[in-house]
């Protein structure tokens, strides 16, 4: 079996469900960090990472990383069809294959 095309939109779409669920995972993590008070708000100065920022880090980071991820495989996929087109793919085995 060879691999000669992606369709680029559609591998774009499940690489962005794939990245916002990253950020999703980042941004809880940021949000966990944040309510233990590892980025201390200072109300004098209103330093940036306080806990309201924790919050914003889950709402925020999916957003982003699944259209960084959507933007990133479409170049991607799109490579790969131009370079697929001059050397012919990647050839895939699979068990189905019989041995001579």
């Amino acid at each position: 079996m060879i691999i000669r095309r992606i369709v680029p939109i559609s591998a774009a779409k499940v690489m962005s469900i794939i990245y916002a669920l990253i950020g999703l995972f980042i941004g809880v993590i940021i949000w966990l960090i944040s309510r233990m008070g590892g980025f201390p708000s200072d109300p004098a100065n209103d330093a940036m990472f306080g806990s309201e920022w924790g919050i914003a880090a889950v709402i925020i980071l999916p957003i982003v990383y699944g259209a960084i991820g959507f933007v990133g495989m479409l170049v991607v996929t799109s490579l790969y069809n131009w370079a697929a087109g001059i050397v012919g793919g990647i050839e895939i085995q699979t068990g189905e294959e019989t041995q001579p």
